[in-house]
């Protein structure tokens, strides 16, 4: 049977990871971190089938436990959190799906984290044309409730060519725009947190619905894709 919970086993060793950052530490506990490697992997295989029941994803991913210190001042060498994404099929279906599993961090985000210089002004360029549409979807109650306020970074002033006085430049100084949602390690660890997290992503999607359309045609509304 496939592994559709996340156990405290996996809690248990990313908590002596955490104490333990270390590579010889690490290589005397190998095996127990393939364990749970594979039984988050096994995871997030569920999570995609179910995924796919409601959306097209194109393929998912379970980041390395390994961290890339070589520009970072913490230099310990293994990430404490395991962590999973998908990504939507082809062109026409923008946005993702992120899984983080932490004891006392977990979360789940969807969104657009880091959107390409062409793709980011044509976001902003349809906020400043006409951000009803847009504000209607992440002010709907039954989204707000799954999702809470839109987040991401921003920049302090209008973005290059764009009014500062523009009704929308809380929106058009967005470089991100994504939503989150934390879990405790009870809600986690629970048996169906895999059925949450599924419900959560499939509530984004008029979020996701527009943004595709944003995203696939120009300002007049006409398709850009082949």
């Amino acid at each position: 049977m496939k592994n559709d919970v996340i156990s405290k086993n996996t809690f248990g060793f990313l908590n002596k990871l955490k104490e333990n950052n270390t590579r010889e530490w690490f290589l005397e506990h190998k095996k127990e971190f393939k364990v749970e490697e594979n039984a988050f992997k096994e995871f997030i295989t569920l999570l995609g089938e179910k995924l796919n029941e409601h959306d097209d994803i194109e393929k998912s991913k379970v980041f390395r436990i390994y961290r890339d210190v070589r520009f970072s001042k913490n230099k310990t060498p293994y990430k404490v959190h395991l962590a999973g994404s998908f990504t939507r099929a082809g062109a026409r279906l923008r946005g993702g799906y992120y899984v983080h599993i932490e004891p006392g961090n977990s979360f789940v985000a969807t969104g657009f984290w880091a959107p390409n210089k062409e793709d980011l002004f044509r976001i902003r360029k349809e906020i400043e044309l006409d951000a009803q549409e847009f504000r209607d979807i992440i002010n709907n109650k039954t989204f707000k409730d799954a999702w809470g306020e839109l987040k991401g970074e921003e920049l302090k002033r209008a973005p290059k060519g764009f009014d500062i006085a523009h009704n929308d430049i809380d929106l058009l100084r967005k470089k991100q725009y994504i939503f989150t949602r934390e879990f405790t390690d009870k809600e986690v660890l629970s048996a169906n947190f895999l059925d949450t997290i599924n419900e959560l992503f499939a509530a984004i999607r008029p979020f996701f619905d527009l943004m595709s359309d944003v995203l696939t045609t120009n300002l007049n509304g006409e398709s850009i894709l082949d």
